[in-house]
């Protein structure tokens, strides 16, 4: 493995500063501070990172030519994670994976959320990660897009009614009761105007910005930071998740994102746009290219100004911050529309980059990271290892994080894709059961996905060489790789069998796969 070689900003540093309106306060505090900041639907190939020559080298694949000018700087202070993967490339099932380390199969949530699947919730009897910092002193920070409730017609200010009109409705409240420790509340279920957004605050009160999305909850992150409105105890560290829509589609033109992102791209021909070969640059979705980097761009310069709040408060030497996403977005990529929920690598790939000055060393690294490795990780940089949940799946790889770690731990050989649909129905119409169409297995080297009828017969697989064909625009015959995905079937069906997947409970494929 290469690493990259930088020069860290500092020491680890003790000392957290916090502002109360125009008075300041120091306070000796040991805990590290989190911030983790994961807009949807950004996938990794769009990072401005992989154009540049001290990161190309590390990926097989041509960076988007996107402007992340902001996301750049803080790749270059921090472990970078090329490989890292959403196993079921959907906004709900990530983040139930994200809250509570586990396998949609566990989380609650194995679909999209919206009011006609109550079986996609997310539990409230289990710990998730916010439950687990609370618990050790932490005040802990909800803003935008949560996406992981059933929703009830619980509007605060309409009791009895949804929040909004659409049947399905997709859009819910969250009530304090399941908010899982989170003590601070500026949040909204989905909700795709991204210049017109609302979130319901701790009280339950609503609020319409009128501002772009992101920008608006980088503004709302600065005051918490800052405390101007006694938002929070400033002896205490924070924990703060930052859920942003953008690029999230829609992105189909001005009222989508912003006009100065936007110039960027707009007078750029789509073949210096869509430059991935597997690009179908005659789809329609073609037009949106322009939109979803300028969306990119500006999610840049929100988070930009969430760094630069950190910096001007003395709080970045004792903050992790990460920045991840839910899913990417194929974008023509695969001659599908589907932007997420497959095993293509810009479905699956996302950034994952994290910054400890004094503590991670600036690299990066090519760890197969799960979504549900992402909570037990988190806490293991904290030193909470022994507060991890009994219920996560995931693994805590934090101590390959650490310059100075001496713990050697396993690193993955392989990261499970999972693809769900909705089952039986009830007379209603409701969703009692989920159908597990699809698994499949992501190693170093392969991708395979096997898909399934309604017989639970085998229908189609796919298979390919990523490092011979990062692009994945060969599927490779299983006949003819005999070898190769024997080896494969045998990893996925010991990952499915470690998660305890309906594949393997119902034995799904056990012909081919060695359960």
């Amino acid at each position: 493995m290469k690493h990259l070689s930088y020069t860290l900003l500092g020491g680890a540093g003790l000392l957290a500063l916090a502002a109360c309106g125009s008075s300041q306060k120091t306070v000796e505090q040991t805990q590290p501070n989190v911030i983790y900041v994961f807009p949807d639907q950004f996938r990794n190939m769009a990072l401005g990172i992989w154009n540049e020559p001290e990161f190309k080298e590390y990926v097989r694949f041509e960076g988007d030519p996107t402007h992340t000018p902001n996301l750049n700087r803080f790749a270059k202070e921090s472990l970078v994670l090329s490989s890292a993967m959403s196993n079921c490339p959907l906004s709900s099932p990530h983040r139930g994976s994200l809250l509570t380390g586990m396998y949609p199969n566990k989380s609650g949530i194995p679909l999209n959320c919206n009011s006609d699947r109550p079986i996609s919730s997310l539990r409230t009897d289990v710990e998730c990660v916010s439950d687990v910092f609370s618990k050790n002193g932490y005040e802990c920070a909800y803003f935008g897009k949560l996406h992981a409730d059933f929703p009830t017609p619980n509007d605060p200010a309409n009791p009895g009614h949804y929040v909004e009109d659409r049947n399905p409705t997709w859009d819910a409240y969250t009530p304090k009761e399941r908010r899982h420790g989170f003590n601070y509340w500026y949040s909204y279920g989905t909700f795709d105007e991204h210049k017109n957004p609302h979130y319901w605050d701790t009280e339950g009160k609503r609020h319409d910005p009128k501002e772009w999305s992101p920008i608006h909850e980088a503004k709302q992150v600065i005051s918490y930071l800052k405390n101007e409105n006694g938002q929070r105890d400033a002896s205490k560290p924070f924990f703060i998740m930052v859920g942003m829509n953008p690029p999230h589609s829609p992105y189909r033109s001005l009222d989508d994102c912003m006009e100065e992102d936007f110039n960027l791209y707009k007078n750029l021909p789509t073949d210096s746009l869509l430059i991935r070969p597997n690009a179908d640059k005659k789809r329609a979705k073609a037009a949106s290219a322009p939109y979803y980097f300028a969306s990119v761009t500006g999610v840049d310069r929100a988070f930009g100004q969430i760094l630069d709040c950190l910096k001007e408060l003395n709080l970045d030497e004792n903050t992790i911050v990460v920045f991840a996403s839910d899913h990417g977005e194929t974008m023509c990529s695969q001659f599908t529309d589907d932007p997420k929920n497959s095993p293509y690598a810009e479905s699956m790939n996302i950034p994952f980059i994290v910054r400890y000055p004094g503590h991670i060393r600036p690299h990066v690294d090519s760890l197969l990271l799960s979504s549900p490795d992402i909570m037990p990780t988190l806490l293991g940089l904290c030193k909470l290892d022994k507060d991890i949940p009994a219920t996560v799946q995931g693994s805590n790889y934090a101590p390959l994080f650490f310059e100075d770690s001496t713990n050697v731990i396993a690193r993955p050989t392989g990261a499970v894709y999972i693809q769900n649909i909705d089952g039986d129905k009830d007379k209603d119409g409701k969703v009692i059961s989920y159908f597990p169409k699809s698994r499949g297995i992501k190693t170093a080297h392969y991708t395979l996905a096997l898909y399934i009828d309604k017989d639970k017969k085998l229908q189609r697989t796919l298979l390919f060489d990523d490092i011979n064909d990062p692009y994945q625009l060969k599927n490779l015959s299983p006949e003819e790789h005999p070898e190769i995905v024997k080896e494969l079937y045998k990893e996925l069906a010991q990952q499915l069998k470690d998660i305890e997947d309906p594949w393997y409970n119902e034995k799904i494929l056990s012909d081919l796969l060695p359960y």
